[in-house]
C-alpha cells in the first residue's frame, strides 16, 4: 500500500475545527449546504463517499486535473457496489442506500472543508430569532444524515477526516489508508479499513527474509503503482469480474448522476466534449460513441475490490443493526434512526463476509483488516513460459512452500542473499554508516586479537595473539641453547683452552723449581694462569641458562679473569720497565720487585675489580629478565622473548672496561720495554701478546655493538664477547706459556740452573743496552754490537763482569 506520513496535529485542534463548523453553518444562513462538486444518490440511509477525483491543484486552485486512473474507476466501485446491494434482496432488504460522494482533490485541507458536508445534519441549529420578510419563521430543508463515510484514499487525507468525524461519532472504512498511526484507537476509535496496515506487510517480508535465512534484500518499487494501484496490481487476480463489465458499459447517456463523468470521458479518449472543457482547441470532438476498453485501454484500477469491500462492510453492519433494532419492521425503525454512530460502529467491527475477491473481510479490535497476502515467484514454466506462481501465503503467520521455489540455474538450495558475509575468525565487522546489516571485514593485524565482533584489541606486551586471533598467549621464552652453532664453537674453544691451560699448570707445578719456571716469575706466573682459565670458564656462564645464581657468578667472572691476567702481566712489565730505568741511573735496586711485592701490587689491582663489582651488587643486585623487545618481530607468529641477566650492554663495557684500561697500560708498558735484550726476559713476548690482544679487542667493540638492533643479538654478542676472550687467553697462553712448556717437556737440557747474577750485572746490561740503542740509529743492523764487542776485551776483568748471561737471572 502506499505509504502516507500523517500530519501532526496541534494542540486545540478539535476546537479550531468546531469554530470552522460554526462560521461556515452562519455563512451558509438558513439554506442547505450543498457541495457544488459532489454526486448524490437517494436512499433510505445515505453513506457518504470520499474520493481523489482530481489531483492537487496549484495554490489558491483546490484541484487539478482528473486522475484519470483512478478517480471514475473508485467512485463507479462505490456506485456498482451500491446497485449491487440495493438489488439484494437478502442484505437490507426493504432498505435502499443512497450515497453523498465528494472530492477530496487528493488534498488532505480541501477534504476537511468538504466533509463537514458529512456533519451538518447532526448540528442542531437555534433559529427562533429567524423570521422571513412575512413574519412567519422559516422552513429548512433538512439535510440527510450520513450514517458513515466510505473513505478516504490517502493516509493523511484520513487522518485529517477521522478527526471530524469522531467528534461526530461517524463510522469511517478506508479502502486504501495504511498509515500505521491509524491502528491507533484511542485518537481514531471510530476509523477502520478494509485493507492490512503497512505494518503487517512488513512484518509479512520480515517473515519471508528470515525463513530463508536472508539479513539483507533490496526493495524495488515504481511510483505510483504500489500506492495506488495495490498489492495485486502485477497480477490483477483480485480483480471484481462483475464490476468490468458494469464500468465498460458505462456512457454519457447512462452515467449522468458521476458529475465527472463527462471530464473522464474526454481524458480517457483524448478528445472535447463541453465548451468549457479544458482540453485545447486542436482536440477532436467526442462524439459519444466512444466505449470503454474498446476505443481505450482499460485494466481494472487495483483498489476496486477494497472499495465494494468498504460499502459490503457498511451494509452488513447496517442490515445485522436492523435485524436487532427493527425485529419487526420492514425498513427503518426509529430506534435504528436513533442508534448513532457508535452502535454502528460496534456492529462495523464485528462484521465478517467474504469479500469480492474470495476472502473474508473481518476487523480487529483496532478497525484494521487482518493481513492476508499471496506471495508470488517470478518463474519459467516450460508449458506456459515465464509468470508468477503462487508459492505460499501469509495470514499473520507465514506458509511458505520451499519446494515450490524455482532458483536459477536449477539450484535446489535457497541462495544467500547478504550485504557481506560473516567475517572469519580473527576479523572485526567494521560496519557501513547507515547500514546495519553491511560491513567490511577488518582483520586483526600486528599483535591485536578479536575483542569482540567490532573490536580489536592490542595484546599485553609479554603475549602474543594465538593462530586464529581469539585471544591472546604467552610468547615463547629462548635463551641461548648448548646444542645451538652460536653456542657450540665458543664452547669448544673454550674446552681446549680449559685443557691446555690445565695441562700448562700442571707442568708448571710438576717442574716447580726447574730454572725456566723459576726464572719466568712462578707466583705471577700461576696468578697469570688462572686469570687465563677464568677468561675459559666464562664462556660457560654466559651460555648457561640464565638464573641468579648464574647471573651472580657471570657479573663476577665476566672481568675478572681478564683483570687477573692483565693486572699480572701489567706487573711484570711494569716491573722490567723500573728495573731497566733504574739501572740507567744508579746501581741500587728499585723498590717493590721482589715476588711478594708483586703480589701484592697484582691483588691490589684486582680488588679495584672486585670492588667495582660488589657496588654493582649492592646498588643493582642480579636477576633474571625477559626482554620481549629484542625479538619482537613485525610478524608476531616470530616473536620471542629472550630470558637474559639483567646486564645492559653498558654495563658489559663497563665491567670489561677496567681490564681494558689494564690491558692498554700493559700495551705501553710492553712498547717502553721493546728494547730490552731477546735473551733477556719475557719482555718482547708479552709485548707481542699484548699488540695481539688489542686487536681482537678493536674487533669486538664494533661488531658488539653494531648488532645491538639485530634479531639475532642474543646470539651475535655473546658468541662474540666469548670467542674474543677465548682469542685474548689463548693469546697469552700460547706465545708466554707454550714456548717454555716446549722446553721443558722436549729440550730439558736447556733447563739447566747457571750462576746467578748480581742487580749489577742487569744495571751494567741495561746501560749497554741502552748505548747500543743510541748506536743502532747511525749505523747499520750488527753494526753496533760488533763496535761494543770490539771496545772491551773479552778476557778482561771488566768485560766478565759486564757482559754475563741474563737467563739465569731471576728477574
Amino acid at each position: 500500500m502506499a505509504r502516507h506520513s500523517a500530519p501532526h496535529l496541534p494542540p486545540g485542534f478539535t476546537f479550531r475545527v468546531l469554530w470552522m463548523i460554526h462560521a461556515f453553518l452562519d455563512l451558509a444562513g438558513s439554506q442547505e449546504i450543498y457541495a457544488p462538486h459532489s454526486i448524490r444518490v437517494e436512499g433510505d440511509v445515505t453513506l457518504g463517499g470520499l474520493f481523489p477525483v482530481h489531483a492537487r491543484g496549484v495554490p489558491g486552485i483546490p484541484g487539478g486535473d482528473i486522475k484519470r486512473e483512478t478517480a471514475s474507476t473508485r467512485l463507479e466501485a462505490m456506485m456498482y457496489a451500491l446497485d449491487q446491494i440495493n438489488g439484494d434482496e437478502d442484505l437490507l432488504p426493504n432498505v435502499t442506500l443512497g450515497a453523498r460522494i465528494l472530492d477530496t482533490c487528493s488534498r488532505d485541507t480541501y477534504a476537511l472543508e468538504q466533509s463537514l458536508t458529512f456533519v451538518q445534519a447532526l448540528i442542531q441549529k437555534d433559529t427562533s430569532d429567524v423570521r422571513c420578510t412575512n413574519g412567519e419563521p422559516p422552513m429548512f430543508v433538512k439535510p440527510e444524515k450520513v450514517v458513515g463515510v466510505v473513505g478516504a484514499s490517502a493516509s493523511s487525507v484520513s487522518i485529517m477526516v477521522a478527526n471530524i468525524l469522531r467528534l461526530f461519532q461517524i463510522p469511517q472504512i478506508s479502502y486504501a489508508s495504511t498509515a500505521p498511526e491509524l491502528s491507533d484507537d484511542r485518537r481514531y476509535d471510530f476509523f477502520s479499513r478494509v485493507v492490512p496496515p503497512d505494518s503487517f506487510q512488513a512484518q509479512a517480508m520480515v517473515d519471508i527474509v528470515k525463513a530463508m535465512g536472508w539479513n539483507y534484500v533490496s526493495t524495488v518499487a515504481s511510483e505510483g503503482s504500489y500506492g495506488e494501484k495495490g498489492v495485486d496490481a502485477f497480477m490483477q487476480l483480485s480483480r471484481e469480474a462483475g464490476f468490468d463489465a458494469y464500468f465498460t458499459s458505462r456512457t454519457l447517456e447512462n452515467n449522468r448522476r458521476n458529475v465527472w463523468f463527462a471530464e473522464y470521458w474526454e481524458e480517457n479518449f483524448n478528445c472535447k466534449l463541453m465548451s468549457s472543457s479544458k482540453k485545447d482547441e486542436s482536440s477532436r470532438k467526442c462524439t459519444g460513441q466512444e466505449r470503454i476498453s474498446i476505443d481505450s485501454k482499460y485494466e481494472q484500477e487495483g483498489k476496486v475490490q477494497f472499495v465494494i469491500d468498504a460499502v459490503y462492510a457498511m451494509a452488513h453492519a447496517l442490515h445485522n443493526m436492523q435485524r436487532d433494532l427493527c425485529p419487526e419492521s420492514a425498513g427503518i425503525c426509529p430506534d435504528m434512526d436513533l442508534a448513532g454512530g457508535k452502535k454502528l460502529l460496534k456492529y462495523i467491527r464485528s462484521v465478517s463476509f467474504n469479500g469480492s475477491a474470495g476472502t473474508s473481510v473481518t476487523f480487529n479490535r483496532n478497525g484494521d483488516a487482518p493481513g492476508r497476502y499471496d506471495l508470488f515467484q517470478y518463474q519459467w514454466n516450460n508449458l506456459t513460459g515465464p509468470g508468477y506462481r503462487v508459492i505460499g501465503q501469509w495470514t499473520e503467520t507465514l506458509l511458505l512452500n520451499m519446494e515450490d521455489m524455482q532458483w536459477p540455474r536449477g539450484e535446489q538450495d535457497i541462495p544467500s542473499s547478504v550485504c557481506s558475509l560473516p567475517c572469519r575468525t580473527g576479523e572485526r565487522k567494521k560496519v557501513v554508516k547507515g547500514m546495519p546489516c553491511c560491513w567490511h571485514c577488518e582483520p586483526c593485524d600486528g599483535y591485536q586479537y578479536q575483542y569482540d565482533e567490532f573490536t580489536c584489541k592490542l595484546c599485553s606486551y609479554n603475549r602474543r595473539p594465538n593462530a586464529n586471533r581469539t585471544a591472546c598467549q604467552p610468547i615463547p621464552i629462548i635463551k641461548l641453547e648448548w646444542h645451538s652453532a652460536w653456542a657450540v664453537i665458543p664452547v669448544f674453544l673454550a674446552m681446549l683452552g680449559i685443557i691446555a691451560t690445565i695441562f700448562v699448570m700442571a707442568t708448571f707445578i710438576r717442574h716447580n723449581d726447574t730454572p725456566i719456571v723459576r726464572a719466568s716469575g712462578r707466583e705471577l706466573s700461576y696468578v697469570l694462569l688462572t686469570g687465563i682459565f677464568l677468561c675459559y670458564i666464562i664462556t660457560f656462564l654466559m651460555i648457561a641458562k640464565p638464573d641468579v645464581g648464574v647471573c651472580s657468578f657471570r657479573r663476577i667472572f665476566l672481568g675478572l679473569g681478564m683483570c687477573i691476567s692483565y693486572a699480572a702481566l701489567l706487573t711484570k712489565t711494569n716491573r722490567i720497565y723500573r728495573i731497566f730505568e733504574q739501572g740507567k741511573k744508579s746501581v741500587t735496586a728499585p723498590r717493590l720487585i721482589s715476588p711478594t711485592s708483586q703480589l701484592a701490587v697484582t691483588s691490589s689491582l684486582i680488588s679495584v675489580q672486585l670492588l667495582g663489582v660488589f657496588i654493582w651488587f649492592v646498588v643493582d643486585p642480579p636477576n633474571t629478565v625477559i626482554d620481549y623487545d629484542e625479538q619482537k618481530t613485525f610478524n608476531p607468529y616470530l616473536a620471542r622473548g629472550v630470558l637474559k641477566c639483567d646486564i645492559t650492554d653498558l654495563q658489559i663495557i663497563c665491567s670489561l672496561g677496567y681490564s681494558i684500561l689494564l690491558m692498554v697500560t700493559c700495551t705501553v708498558y710492553a712498547i717502553k720495554t721493546r728494547g730490552v735484550p731477546e735473551n733477556f726476559n719475557e719482555a718482547k713476548p708479552i709485548g707481542f701478546t699484548m699488540y695481539t690482544t688489542c686487536i681482537v679487542w678493536l674487533a669486538f667493540i664494533p661488531i658488539f655493538f653494531g648488532t645491538a638492533q639485530s634479531a639475532e643479538k642474543l646470539y651475535i654478542q655473546t658468541t662474540t664477547l666469548t670467542i674474543s676472550m677465548n682469542l685474548s687467553a689463548s693469546v697469552a697462553l700460547g706465545m708466554l706459556y707454550m714456548p717454555k712448556v716446549y722446553v721443558i717437556l722436549f729440550h730439558p737440557e736447556l733447563n739447566v740452573q747457571k750462576r746467578k747474577r748480581s742487580f749489577k750485572a742487569v744495571a751494567t746490561a741495561a746501560t749497554m743496552s741502552s748505548r747500543l740503542s743510541h748506536k743502532a740509529s747511525d749505523r747499520p743492523n750488527g753494526e753496533a754490537k760488533t763496535e761494543l764487542c770490539e771496545s772491551v776485551d773479552p778476557n778482561s776483568p771488566a768485560a766478565k763482569k759486564k757482559f754475563v748471561s741474563y737467563n739465569d737471572l731471576v728477574i
